[in-house]
Order: structure tokens, then sequence, then C-alpha cells
């Protein structure tokens, strides 16, 4: 590394304006504002001078990766010597049109590596061309100047002058349509104003090939012994430009918010994130929260920012929930506008469940856009915000600092990709594996992996336990109220507890944090979570004290299933389902007899959960596996637990299918609809299910034009459920990546889709006897409550559409019924009653 001894920082700065005055004739203020979208809008100048010391350098740029950039005086600069790092402008674009631009940039490299450089790429974009997907996607041209005192513009190369100076160098890059090609200038000029180097280009691209996004480089190419860059004075122009104010990324990025019936002294519970990029010391260090009531903006609450999540979270006790409400997150001079609507209670509640964004698909902008078709009245995220290579530039597991803004970074595509739709809906977000960077987690109460560990067979967690808080903050510091914050090992935080929103009831389960890891059984040779072998009995990894979602949880889902204060419905949130629904993994030939990341293992305690959980007759909503199914859990007998829907990926990188037929697996009872693979068969671990539907991967993505067509063939998608309270039912859609909701049509869905379910459905056990009739006086639609009085267990809990009822029971012992209003707690009670 070869250090340059050129000004500083501070004279650099103060030079910079001198020198670019008289560039372009830009305004003062930095960029001159006109009508979004239209062609020369705007010009732009950005000057990092009144920009504090920090990581993010403006809601006008997006910075890869934003670890490796800060401004610091009144600088933009890379920190890192390693290839392509670069910052993309947001609100400018170029549009295919033959029409001229300008770009100009004051430069100046710190350390001057051999392979190093810096300048200009332009014209990036793929198919898709979305501002935010060209980001990361895409080719385009460089105009540089390299460490070896050249400049480069489109193959073309010139040396620099003597008098030029690599700490103190600005460059122009000038650019207009020729015919079917564009002719294109590069120059250089020193400190003083004198032009010491230039470069004349031919661009092979007409003018509807030249477009997208324009960004500074730091290090194009292989870059090996790099340089480090600092910029100043951005400055873009020309009838080739089209601007859109509306694509500025922050300072407030997005916001996630819930609203919940705590059933006690508190009311309606709303609670809010607002979440921001990493700022600076001399930054506002606080938000405050506003609402709109009756034509007037009222302040509710100011809090601060949290240092490591960059988050500012609002709790506000009885909220009002029959009117919808706008409200305005403020952060100095910048405001962020959603609403938090009207509870839905005359309809039946419209769900959003999403999964799984591997950023190939990134901005997902269809599933986003049929998200806001369907209107659904919330969200549910179930995990996986973030993969590992989101964003591209690897992971940092270490110091924790960094492995903090190295998620975040990643984190932001998430607000980025569906910050519209979540900004004015009840947004319920959970942590998966790989949103703490990990391939599997198994949890085991928090405790910190071994170190050399490895995620396919060691427990607890890889990334430090400040870094992993973080995950939990930003993706469930919104959440309602947990049911017992005890932290985990480590100090680890953690995220269950429930929900009632539209009188629905949701209980919010980690089945990850808790489970045991595969280091506790022996699955024969090779990865320690996976069972290739179709002869290997696995029964043998049912081993007694393994967990899945531990005591603490079992806790909070016995109290769950007895609790229906201001409910009629109830439905379970979890990442993955409770069934190894899989013989297929990772490519198409690839058979696996058990999965151990599914909920299907270990077998015993998935029973006991099932066992909990079925006395509420919920439907589960859950992600993880990438495959889309809708299937009925069996602990004892086929059908006698609750139903699950897992939604598709978003974006499905890791591919999963069930061809049982293919395998020659023992099926019964097929569907009416006789798809394949579907009816009543055990898993690859024993358990019991009936497979109703099943989204099968048909191709690979291979040989699709772009990225929208590769995540529509490696059945990507979203889901959505609509619980209606009146007819006691659970309707499941699930939907394909690339479907238009706005021309709908036989084929947007998954076969065997959509799919309705009663609620009593979701315990069909089979009946042995009723008990003598029970009416509530007085009480529309009680609730019925039947405890087995041998062991004081309550065997279910439901609310019914009547007031009267001959309760049903499983078994020949004698029960007490509670028949009532569980919010006035009244109750009509009978004990000793025997089946008839």
């Amino acid at each position: 590394m070869s250090q340059n001894n050129g000004p500083t920082r501070r004279q650099f700065m103060e030079s910079a304006a001198v020198t670019s005055a008289g560039l372009m004739a830009l305004s003062a203020m930095g960029e001159t504002r006109g009508e979004a979208g239209s062609a020369g809008a705007a010009a732009f100048r950005g000057d990092f001078a009144k920009t504090p010391d920090r990581v993010w350098a403006g809601p006008e740029y997006w910075a890869n990766p934003m670890e490796d950039w800060r401004v610091a005086d009144g600088q933009l600069e890379c920190i890192s010597r390693a290839d392509d790092r670069n910052v993309h402008l947001l609100k400018h674009q170029m549009a295919p049109r033959a029409e001229a631009f300008e770009m100009s940039v004051r430069l100046g490299m710190t350390h001057t590596g051999k392979n190093g450089s810096g300048g200009f790429r332009f014209g990036i974009h793929d198919e898709v061309n979305d501002y935010r997907g060209n980001c990361f996607f895409g080719g385009g041209w460089v105009a540089l100047v390299k460490s070896n005192r050249t400049l480069m513009l489109a193959g073309a190369t010139a040396k620099l002058d003597d008098a030029a100076d690599l700490a103190d160098i600005t460059l122009k890059l000038s650019v207009r349509p020729a015919g079917d090609k564009h002719a294109a200038t590069l120059t250089a000029t020193n400190a003083a104003g004198k032009t010491v180097g230039q470069v004349d280009a031919e661009i092979k691209a007409a003018p509807d090939q030249l477009y997208g996004n324009v960004a500074l480089v730091n290090n194009h190419g292989n870059a090996k012994d790099g340089s480090q860059c600092r910029f100043n004075a951005w400055t873009v122009s020309g009838d080739k430009f089209d601007y859109h104010p509306q694509q500025a990324f922050g300072p407030i990025l997005f916001a996630l918010h819930t609203l919940s019936n705590s059933r006690g002294d508190d009311g309606y519970v709303m609670k809010i994130t607002a979440q921001l990029p990493p700022m600076g010391k001399t930054d506002p260090q606080s938000v405050t929260l506003e609402v709109q009531r009756d034509g007037k903006w009222t302040r509710l609450a100011e809090q601060p920012v949290d240092a490591d999540a960059c988050t500012a979270t609002f709790r506000i006790a009885k909220w009002d929930p029959t009117v919808a409400t706008p409200y305005r997150l403020v952060y100095g001079d910048a405001q962020y506008a959603g609403t938090i609507r009207k509870e839905p209670l005359d309809r039946p509640l419209v769900i959003g469940s999403l999964t799984c964004q591997f950023y190939h698909g990134f901005p997902y902008e269809p599933v986003a856009r049929n998200l806001a078709t369907a209107d659904p009245d919330m969200l549910y995220f179930s995990g996986d915000q973030i993969y590992e290579p989101n964003g591209g530039y690897g992971i940092i597991r270490n110091p924790a600092d960094r492995a903090i803004l190295n998620y975040l970074r990643k984190w932001y595509l998430f607000g980025w990709a569906f910050g519209d739709v979540m900004r004015d809906r009840p947004t319920v977000c959970l942590p998966d594996d790989h949103d703490v960077l990990q391939g599997n987690i198994w949890g085991e109460a928090g405790k910190p992996m071994r170190e050399g560990g490895s995620t396919s067979s060691d427990g607890g967690y890889m990334e430090p336990a400040r870094m992993v808080n973080v995950v939990h903050r930003t993706n469930c510091g919104h959440n309602p109220d947990f049911f017992d914050p005890t932290p985990v090992q480590q100090d680890i935080s953690v995220y269950y507890g429930d929900m009632v929103y539209g009188r629905v009831s949701f209980a919010i389960v980690a089945d990850r944090q808790f489970k045991s890891g595969p280091e506790f059984v022996d699955t024969g040779k090779g990865r320690g979570d996976w069972v290739p072998d179709p002869n290997f009995d696995t029964s043998t990894l049912d081993k007694p004290g393994l967990e899945l979602l531990g005591d603490r949880q079992h806790k909070f889902l016995e109290h769950w299933v007895g609790d229906w204060r201001g409910a009629d419905m109830k439905v379970l949130l979890s990442e993955t389902v409770f069934a190894n629904a899989a013989t297929h993994h990772g490519n198409h030939d690839n058979f696996l007899l058990a999965d151990l990341d599914s909920g299907g293992w270990p077998q015993t305690p998935r029973n006991h959960a099932l066992r909990i959980i079925r006395k509420a007759f919920p439907i589960h909503l859950n992600g993880d596996q990438h495959l889309t199914t809708l299937l009925q859990y069996g602990v004892d007998e086929q059908h006698d637990a609750f139903w699950s829907f897992t939604s598709p990926a978003i974006s499905n990188i890791y591919q999963r299918w069930w061809r049982t037929d293919e395998i020659k697996r023992p099926v019964a009872n097929r569907p009416d609809h006789n798809l394949p693979n579907t009816g009543e068969y055990r898993d690859g671990f024993g358990n019991l299910l009936y497979m109703y539907a099943v989204g099968n991967p048909v191709g690979t993505g291979r040989g699709k034009s772009n990225r929208y067509d590769w995540a529509d063939d490696r059945t990507g998608g979203f889901g959505v459920i609509r619980v209606d309270r009146a007819k006691r039912t659970y309707t499941c859609e699930s939907y394909r990546f690339l479907i238009d909701l706005n021309k709908p049509g036989d084929a947007d869905q998954y076969p065997g889709f959509p799919h309705t379910i009663a609620q009593r459905d979701n315990y069909a056990r089979k009946i042995t006897g009723r008990l003598p009739k029970i009416t509530a006086d007085g009480v529309k639609q009680p609730v019925l409550k039947v405890i087995d009085q041998s062991t004081n267990e309550l065997v279910y809990a439901i609310r019914l559409t009547d007031s009267s009822v001959e309760p049903w029971v499983f078994g020949d012992s004698v029960y007490t019924v509670q028949l009532g209003d569980p919010d006035t707690d009244q109750w009509t009670t009978r004990k000793d009653q025997k089946p008839v």
C-alpha cells in the first residue's frame, strides 16, 4: 500500500466548490427540482460539505456495500480497497432516448494501489430495469481514472499529464448521441482547473440501449491491490435524465407497526418502529410520533434512536381502533407518513402471508404490486427477510459493530421492497435462520455455537449476541408485547406472544429459538441434519430430552388456547411447518428421507406441541420451506390436529419438492380433486399428515429472460388467507410471482388452491360422545370450554355461533363444561358431565 500525501480532507472540501463552479450551472442548493419523471427536470449536485460525519451517505444515494462507505470531513469516502465499491444515484435515471448528458466529480485517491481506480459507471440496468434492482444487477459502462495515471472510457485509454495529482483530480464525462451510437469524452482537470488528460471514445449503444442508473465507483474490475478514493461535488445534468424525487430513501427508511387488543387496562396498543440508517453523532438522536385527529396534528411521543438497530419504537396504549388515524414519524426536518387503519370488524380479516426473499428477484415488484391490489388488512412475514448473499459483498461475523452494519444493509432491502404496503397495514415479522446469517439455526435457548461449529449440526447462535438482538429488534420490536420477555442465554431477547386484531387471536411462536440441534443424534454419514438413506430408521432420532418449542412456549400456548377474550377465531404464526413436507431438496434428483431442519423433528416434542395447539382449532401460517403446501397434521390418527398453510417463497434460492408418487410412498384417501402427490401419508419421520395441495417447482429459472421470470419459474409468490368470522372459515390462496390480480386468470394460483377450511376441521379428532346440552343465557356467541376432570386439562375451547350446545368429547371420562363470556368472566358451569 502506498500513501499519497495530498491535501487534507478539509483542504480538499474547501477548494471543491471553486473547482467545480465552472463545470455546470447548478443550483446553489445542490439540486434543481422540476416535474418528476420529465426530461431534464432536474440537475443534481452532491456536495457533502454540510453532511455530518456518518456511515449513511444520504437519501439520494445507495452505497454498495454500506459498511465500506462513510462521510467524513465533508467528503464521501470508501474505506475499502476491494473491487467494485459503488454509490448509486437514486432520484436520477438515464432514459432510453436520444439526448446528451454530463457528469462530473472531484476525486482524490488516498491510497493508490496497483489496480486502483475511481470514477463513474453509467447506463446500469438489466432486463427488469428497476432503479432499486439496478443497484445490484446490470452492467453499464465505466469512465475512470486509474492509479497508473490513465484515463479509461469505454475501452479507450489516455495517459495523464505530469501536472495531474491523483490526490485531487476532477473528472468530467460528456456523452452525446451520434446516430445508433454515442460519442463520449472524459476530461480530467487538476485543482487549478488545468486540463491534465482527455480521452474520447465511441459507446456502441443506441439511445434506446443506453439507460438506467449512474454511480460513483471505487475500483472497477479485479482490484486485488486497489485504491481508496474520496468524492465530492458530484454533478449530473442533461435531458437524458429523468427525475424522480419520490425515489429518495431515508432518513426514515420505512416503518413497521401492529395494533392489538391487550384485553387489559391499556386497551388497544399500537406499536410502531421507525427504521433509520446509521446516522452521525451530530444528527438528531430521536424520532417523534404525531397523529392527525380532527384535522390537526398532535404530538404523541418522542423516542431515542437505538444506537445499534437504528430504530425508534413507540408503544401507544388506549388507541382508538374504530377510526383510521393518519400518522407521521418526524426526524429532524424529515417525515414518514402512513395510516393506522380502522380495525376490520365488518368483514373477513384478510392476511397477506410472505416468506423467503432471495435478492435475485429483488425488488419483487410484481409481488408488492399484487399485494397492494389484494389489499390485505395485515401482513405476516414468517422469516428469511434476508439471505446471506442479499445485496452482494459477503457477510461479516465479527466484530459486532461491523456485523450489525452488514446485517442492516441487507435488512434495508426488505423495507425498500415492501415499505409502501407495510406503512398502512399492521405487519407481524419473525426472524428465521438466514436473518441471523445462519444456514440453519437450532437456537437451544440462546447458547453460543461452539467455535468452528457447523450450522448443519451444531446448536446455538453463530453471530455475536449483540447482532442477534439487533435482528430481533428490527424484525419484532413493533410486535405486540411478548408473553414472557425474559432473555435466554447470552442475554438474547425472545419474541413469542399473542396478538388480537380483527377479533382474531394470533399466537406468535419462535420454533427455532429453543429447538435442539442434530448434534444430539446420529443421522449417519454426511450432513448432520439430513437423512438421505431411504432405509434409515428415523424413530431412533426421537430421543428423550430434545426440544422443539421448549417449556416456556408450551406454557404460553397452554394459556393462549384457553384465552378467548376479544376473539372469535385463532391463528398460529411460526417460521416453519410442523412436518417433513418435502422429499427432494436443492436439485431435482436429491432425495431426502428426512430433514431435521423442518418442524417434523423431534417427533415427540412436535406431537406434544400439536396436542396443545389443536385445543384452540387454529390454522397454522408459516413459510421457510420455499414449497407452498396446504396440509393437515395428524398426531395419533389422520386429521386429528389442525391445518397448515405454507406460503410460497417470494424469491426462491433453494428449491424443494414433494414427489411422493414418484418414490411410491404409501398413500390413502386422495382429495376429491385427485391431484398428484396428495392424500394421507407418513412423512420421513413417521409423522401423520394429509397433503391437500402442493406447488411443486416445474422449472429452475434457467434460460429465463429476466430475474422476474426466474423467480416465477422457481415457484415464487405469496399467500393470502381470508378469516371469515361469520362463516367460521379460513380460505387459503397461493399466488404465483408473475400474476396480475387486476387481470385474474385460472392459472394464477398453485394446484389445489384456493381451499376453504372450516374452523372445526382444525381439530377433526373422532368424536366418541356428546355431553348434556348447556345454554349460556344472554350470550349470543359464547365460548365453550371442556375440561377433563381426571387430569384437570383443557380438552378444547372454541367460540360458538349459538348460545346452546351439546359439547362433543373424544373419550370416556368425566368433564367440566364452561359456557360464557370471557370478556366479562361470566360463565355457566356444569361439573361431573358424562358422555351420553
